[in-house]
């Protein structure tokens, strides 16, 4: 499986590979995102979805656990579900609130914090880690299936120029 790795030295390189995240989706992909507060999780989501389309605000869904949004994926509407388990105190959140029906091979969701929910997400087809330097963000993709092998095929990115 492939994987790629970069620096981003600010937050125009953070929208820039969101700009080029967007351009690879396709539906049904799951998208983990791993770091730390502040690493820039939700602000990558943010590019990701103004990228694709969406127009309005893009919030961090950390008290409402998720928040869906409709954008363009190759040319039709998608939904897209944006997660951040960052406070979910049990599993049983998640499975009470129905999240699961959210899988499927329409939707597009990007979970931040999954390991909140370890045992009851599918596996990943991307896997973003994102570390925070002393400069800017290191930001690691890695596929983990021939959906994300193909996202990062097509995904072509010039960071900080």
């Amino acid at each position: 499986m492939q994987h790629y790795k970069t620096s981003l030295h600010d937050e125009a390189a953070t929208q820039a590979l969101g700009k080029s995240l967007a351009l690879c989706l396709q539906p049904g992909l799951v998208i983990f995102l791993h770091g730390d507060l502040g690493a820039g999780k939700t602000a990558l989501t943010r590019a990701i979805l103004h990228s694709a389309g969406h127009q309005g605000n893009v919030k961090s869904p950390t008290y409402t656990l998720a928040e869906p949004y409709q954008i363009q994926v190759q040319g039709s509407t998608t939904k897209f579900m944006h997660f951040d388990l960052y406070r979910m105190i049990s599993a049983d959140e998640f499975i009470e609130a129905g999240f699961r029906d959210e899988f499927n091979a329409e939707t597009i969701c990007i979970i931040e914090w999954p390991e909140k929910a370890e045992g009851l997400l599918p596996s990943a087809d991307l896997e973003v880690f994102i570390d925070i330097l002393d400069v800017g963000r290191e930001v690691k993709l890695q596929a983990n299936s021939e959906k994300g092998n193909a996202c990062l095929t097509q995904l072509h990115f010039a960071p900080n120029l």
